[in-house]
């Protein structure tokens, strides 16, 4: 399977103390695993404090590391999506008020407005579905994981992630198709 997985060399790297791979492994995953964590939680300051804990949890782990049932990779974003699950748990046990949305920062033209609100009906579409769903539906078509290593991540088996996915998609589809009906 170390053939397979393309971090094998750089996370032994890491579990041996090189500061040049760790910086390497930070660089190559903190994009990704940051974004999912914005969508996930809706909250940057949230989101980081999740990345960095997956970063703190991969270098204590990267020594004992054993290529052969998950990629890095996958086991990264499986720790981001349990680290940000943990995180909505507590919110859900806290019954939180909704966090306000957050103004597009930059809002120059119309066509600008018009896609942050289009980008704020999807976050907030997506953010409506059920926990699952959303998972498969931010894994695969955000983070860009195929349905293989997006299933590994969730723990499931790759007909169940289908099964979520196209639940979720027909969602999705049925919510712009309400908007756009009340649009007209």
């Amino acid at each position: 399977m170390s053939a397979d997985d393309p971090d094998t060399g750089l996370v032994a790297r890491v579990g041996r103390g090189d500061e040049a791979a760790v910086r390497l492994l930070v660089n190559a995953k903190l994009p990704r695993l940051l974004a999912l964590a914005r969508r996930m939680l809706g909250d940057g300051a949230e989101a980081e404090d999740v990345t960095q804990e997956t970063f703190v949890r991969a270098w204590r782990q990267a020594a004992r590391w054993r290529p052969g049932t998950a990629r890095f990779d996958t086991w990264l974003h499986t720790v981001t999506l349990n680290l940000c699950r943990d995180r909505l748990r507590r919110r859900r046990e806290q019954t939180m008020p909704d966090l306000p949305e957050q103004a597009d920062p930059t809002p120059a033209a119309d066509i600008a407005m018009d896609d942050a609100a289009q980008g704020r009906a999807v976050q907030s579409a997506i953010a409506a579905l059920p926990e699952r769903q959303r998972e498969a539906i931010l894994l695969v078509h955000y983070q860009d994981l195929s349905n293989i290593a997006a299933a590994a991540a969730m723990e499931l088996s790759v007909e169940a992630l289908e099964s979520l996915l196209a639940r979720g998609r027909r969602s999705l589809r049925a919510t712009f198709a309400a908007r756009g009906s009340r649009d007209d």
